[in-house]
């Protein structure tokens, strides 16, 4: 039996998904980062998926401490340290944001943390079932 809530962690990594579908709306139509600095609607794209990146880095900071750093482990190939380290500096550094980096993040990290959350939720819920 886990040490930790389970529906709590199931309901924050639903929290993620969200965000992390979110922000792949929002980015579909990005081609570039230069597409987040060229207009005002450009930069209220970038200022959006900033947002969002925050909350999942938060998020992820949260889990990590609920679970007493025993679930993240199980998920080796994502890199949760960076994801949270990016919370922090868009939090402590907004106005120094690269927006090539979040471009870059965006455009090959979202959708594989996306799927990476989609399959904890699964196997969270098959776990509980075999407990049950």
């Amino acid at each position: 039996m886990s040490d930790y809530d389970v529906e709590l962690v199931k309901e924050i990594l639903r929290q993620i998904l969200w965000s992390t579908r979110t922000i792949m709306r929002r980015f579909a139509p990005i081609t570039s980062y230069e597409d987040f600095l060229i207009s005002d609607a450009g930069l209220d794209k970038l200022d959006s998926i900033c947002m969002q990146l925050i909350a999942i880095g938060e998020s992820v900071k949260h889990l990590d401490d609920i679970t007493a750093g025993k679930l993240l482990p199980h998920y080796p190939h994502i890199e949760w340290k960076r994801v949270m380290g990016m919370r922090d500096i868009l939090s402590h550094h907004y106005f120094d944001i690269d927006a090539e980096i979040v471009y870059a993040t965006c455009d090959k990290q979202v959708e594989e943390l996306s799927q990476t959350v989609q399959q904890m939720i699964i196997d969270l819920e098959e776990s509980d079932h075999r407990r049950r």
